[in-house]
């Protein structure tokens, strides 16, 4: 009969099953994380502002003076409440409050009173006139316009001479310039794909293919692209300039799948956007566009391509964005809701610094010197806080806030960046603001067939957003740009740019004929 065998005095059964529990409890708050964090991207809110509960809260940059009576005398605060008085703006026609601009279409339909047409209507005269206006909607329509070109031959002469054809933006083409810019705007402005606009054409009774609507919007992208260029050499002169990527199907890459392709914006002093593509998200695509002869500030986000490519060139600075590091601490905020809201409350106190020198209108050395005397302290007293944090006994390596004070102080000399530059903006929300089309387009023409079409994608879209940010009608500016570019010396392209088409052409832009008197057939 064989002994059975005895563990030591000194070995402790429980302790590989509590190093399991641990790890196991690890793991599970690991896994809880993430489904918070898809939820938040699914059911949560997309603003980043958040409410404040306490006005009255004392600011990190001081407390505010308080306001005391003098001795013996009383404050009498009153609330009255009631409805406020309506406040109607001077340009409204009517008492509806309908607004429009004179370029809008009016059409008068005149209505006789009743008692005109009666058997006394003698006894009525007409003493004036009272519109009332409310705002109608057509489908959208196509017009096809019929060119009646006069054939003329000499009277000694029996063959007759040519006749030839208006000028058009693309050569043995069907298509007017406004059919052109429509199928632009409507894809890549309001989102709305080619197939269903080509639903709305067949509807309206015209017969095209597919094919040929994409067709035409790809020789008209290919006119464009020189002006792209010319702005993007506009963008690298600039001072400070912002940088970012966001990703895109484009290309298949087998049976069923598409290649994962990026585009890389980038947002110049002149209030310029232009999508760049890269097949890849790797830094060789940043030395490819920037070079090595950008001298000015790069601001970005975390991404270590950008960190990479700054030590390469040593000409430039390279900064980084607050928001970015600002949404590091929320995705902790759940485990550490204490710690990171003191860390939110440097950053907002930085936002309120932003502020007042927007409202004061500074620029320059006097922005250097307001933020050197108010927002270098915050900066400074944020990252003792940090360095206290980081020090905590209790703060494990796979705490959410571990990862966001490692993120802030491992990038502290590139968010430090703007006290030094005052044209540094604090984040790249500016960019982001840009983005917003791509992800939107996503949603409904959802990815590019080949990388060629991704690359008409990025023109097309540098423009329109350009155009945004000069407060330019994207059409207005395409049927002009269109119309111009076939005789525009190709010396001057930039100056069809919006930012400086703006200046040039804006006061006289050209406009397709469905706009001039075309005296309609008689048939």
């Amino acid at each position: 009969m064989k002994t059975p065998v005895t563990a030591p005095h000194n070995a402790h059964p429980d302790t590989s099953l509590s190093d399991e529990v641990a790890v196991l409890r690890e793991e599970n708050s690991a896994l809880k994380r993430r489904v918070e964090w898809f939820e938040r991207q699914l059911f949560g809110q997309k603003s980043e502002k958040r409410p404040v509960d306490n006005p009255h809260q004392p600011s990190l940059l001081g407390e505010p003076p308080a306001v005391t009576a003098p001795e013996g005398e009383q404050i009498t605060v009153s609330y009255q409440r009631g409805k406020a008085p309506k406040q109607r703006l001077d340009d409204c026609v009517n008492d509806s409050g309908l607004r429009f601009t004179a370029e809008v279409p009016v059409e008068v339909i005149a209505l006789t009173a009743p008692e005109l047409t009666g058997t006394d209507a003698d006894q009525f005269e007409i003493i004036g006139t009272k519109s009332t206006f409310r705002l109608a909607q057509r489908p959208a329509s196509y017009v096809v316009l019929r060119y009646d070109r006069p054939v003329i031959k000499r009277k000694n002469a029996e063959q007759p001479l040519p006749s030839p054809a208006p000028d058009n933006v693309l050569d043995r083409s069907l298509a007017d310039v406004s059919l052109l810019v429509g199928l632009l705007v409507d894809k890549f402005q309001y989102h709305l794909p080619l197939y269903r606009q080509h639903q709305r054409i067949t509807q309206a009774g015209i017969t095209l293919s597919r094919a040929t609507l994409t067709n035409l919007v790809k020789r008209a992208i290919d006119l464009l692209r020189p002006i792209v260029g010319a702005q993007l050499e506009n963008i690298l002169l600039s001072r400070v300039l912002a940088m970012d990527e966001t990703p895109i199907k484009a290309g298949k890459a087998g049976k069923g799948k598409l290649k994962q392709a990026w585009f890389w914006p980038l947002y110049g002093d002149g209030d310029e956007v232009v999508f760049t593509y890269s097949a890849s998200r790797s830094r060789q695509h940043i030395e490819k566009t920037l070079k090595e002869d950008f001298k000015g500030t790069l601001i970005s986000d975390g991404y270590a391509a950008y960190a990479s490519y700054a030590k390469q060139n040593k000409k430039m600075t390279h900064a980084q964005c607050w928001v970015h590091s600002r949404r590091t601490f929320i995705e902790a905020e759940s485990q550490e809701p204490g710690a990171v809201r003191e860390a939110l409350d440097y950053i907002a106190a930085l936002y309120r610094i932003e502020e007042q020198i927007r409202d004061k209108s500074l620029t320059g050395d006097p922005k250097h010197q307001h933020r050197l005397k108010h927002s270098k302290p915050v900066v400074d007293s944020f990252y003792e806080w940090c360095d206290r944090q980081i020090r905590r006994g209790d703060l494990t390596p796979s705490n959410p806030l571990s990862k966001a004070l490692g993120y802030v102080m491992k990038r502290e000399t590139a968010l430090r960046v703007f006290l030094e530059d005052p044209d540094a903006p604090l984040d790249t929300n500016h960019l982001e603001r840009t983005l917003r089309p791509i992800p939107m387009g996503r949603k409904n023409w959802l990815f590019c067939w080949t990388e060629l079409g991704a690359e008409h994608v990025g023109i097309i879209q540098s423009l329109i957003s350009t155009c945004k940010l000069h407060d330019i009608n994207p059409y207005t500016y395409l049927t002009d740009v269109l119309l111009r570019i076939s005789e525009h010396p190709a010396s001057r392209v930039e100056e069809l740019t919006p930012r400086v088409w703006k200046e040039t052409f804006a006061d006289r832009p050209l406009r397709s004929d469905l706009y001039r008197d075309i005296n309609p057939s008689s048939e």
